[in-house]
């Protein structure tokens, strides 16, 4: 499945990743101007240590282009490799569709109007990239063979599991 390097523009496959002594946590975020995504990669960068004490290397997956990329990792300062899934088949092989009722629910909503609330700065779009806010994400740590050791498909923008949760099935 060939993949796109968010950095260089070179394809890229997953198993690239693998066969490293190990562990691969694929992080695929929901779109660029997802909080909640951001707020989960930043919870990973504060627990690297952790990470790389069990072996684990994240690399972030979006389905957007290599522009919304190179301004997505800028702008959080993301440090982890990014590849970019154009056509959703990594989305679709751990079975994370789109959906408005999962993404437009009360709870969302909430928390949302809080951080508004809070003034909490909000990512802009980019207006010449369009992305697809229903998308839902997911966490997947594989083993140095590609296996899956731990899945999380994300039932809601909310739903992210903690670097404990992650950690726990190694």
């Amino acid at each position: 499945m060939p993949l796109i390097d968010a950095r260089t523009g070179e394809k890229v496959t997953l198993q690239q990743y693998f066969g490293k002594d190990k562990k691969t946590l694929l992080v695929l975020i929901r779109q660029f101007s997802c909080l909640l995504c951001r707020i989960h990669i930043k919870e990973l960068e504060r627990n690297q240590r952790s990470l790389e004490a069990h072996l684990v290397q994240v690399v972030v997956v979006s389905f957007g282009c290599q522009e919304g990329a190179s301004h997505w990792l800028q702008d959080i300062g993301c440090q982890y490799d990014m590849l970019l899934d154009p056509d959703r088949k990594v989305y679709a092989a751990f079975g994370l569709g789109a959906s408005v009722k999962k993404v437009l629910n009360f709870d969302n909503m909430l928390l949302y109007a809080e951080y508004v609330a809070d003034d909490m700065e909000f990512p802009r779009e980019l207006p010449t990239i369009q992305d697809d806010m229903f998308q839902l994400g997911g966490d997947f740590l594989l083993d140095e063979h590609g296996r899956v050791l731990f899945s999380h498909s994300c039932q809601s923008p909310l739903d992210r599991p903690s670097v404990e949760d992650i950690l726990s099935a190694l």
